[in-house]
């Protein structure tokens, strides 16, 4: 019976493996028929559009993530603290950029922000706001599940009670003691809102935004070559980016103390 149970679990390994890596395969070898060799990837990494698109992009991740935890971690913390009846509405408001397609949330924000009092969309600046608005919204069913299994994993309760005998305020108790306990938590989320805010296109396009998904779109609509060696690429930097945050919160394992003074 574990005999079998072992076989089982390998079929799955394998079949999970092959699902995974036989399209990568795919789009390397057909990236590879360009003629010279390798000419599509030289073709991308020489586009200064790549560049700048792709630091478009990672920017608005960014600041994407600085806002969401903002905004995520304070509302977690005091639900699970204070008012665990609520729990149940927030995890609902957290889970309907699942339910509200991106094309309506976008024309929504243009209807709303394109004219008086509240023209944000006639300048780049406002555009981009609005941007990292739509995608901080985007995040939020992914960085609040992180930051709410963070916190279910220590006792918040005596952190409080211990920073507050201390003379903690509010902002020092999740400054201090909060965010640290729950770093790699956050880093997962940081991680999934970053994929999502690089491969997003509908938002960035009805926005007119200089982003790397459009760009990869547009590559796609006449050098084929070139967009799956695009794909590739960006693949990559997606799966450094993932070793950059195992490595980061490797050092996150054991619990912070409460050392205020």
């Amino acid at each position: 019976m574990r005999y079998a149970a072992r076989v089982a679990w390998w079929l799955v390994f394998i079949v999970g493996v092959l699902y995974f890596f036989i399209p990568l395969y795919g789009t390397l070898a057909f990236s590879l028929k360009s003629k010279p060799f390798l000419s599509a990837y030289t073709a991308i990494l020489n586009d200064p559009q790549f560049v700048s698109t792709l630091s478009y992009s990672f920017v608005a991740g960014i600041l994407t993530i600085i806002v969401s935890i903002l905004i995520i971690v304070p509302t977690a913390f005091w639900v699970r603290l204070k008012y665990p009846q609520l729990r149940p509405i927030i995890e609902f408001i957290t889970l309907l950029p699942f339910v509200i397609p991106p094309i309506i949330l976008v024309f929504g924000l243009i209807n709303t922000y394109s004219k008086q009092p509240l023209a944000v969309t006639n300048t780049e600046t406002g555009s981009n706001a609005l941007l990292v608005a739509a995608y901080v919204v985007l995040s939020f069913p992914y960085m609040y599940r992180a930051v709410d299994t963070g916190l279910r994993a220590i006792d918040i309760h005596s952190l409080t009670e211990a920073s507050q005998s201390l003379g903690a305020g509010w902002i020092r108790i999740l400054w201090q003691v909060i965010l640290p306990n729950v770093r790699t938590s956050l880093l997962s989320g940081a991680f999934l809102t970053l994929a999502i805010v690089v491969g997003e296109f509908t938002i960035a396009t009805f926005l007119d935004r200089p982003a790397f998904a459009p760009f990869l779109g547009l590559v796609g609509d006449s050098k084929p070559y070139e967009q799956a060696a695009l794909a590739l690429v960006s693949f990559g930097i997606t799966w450094a980016a993932m070793v950059l945050i195992a490595v980061l919160g490797r050092g996150s394992r054991s619990r912070i103390k409460v050392t205020i003074g």
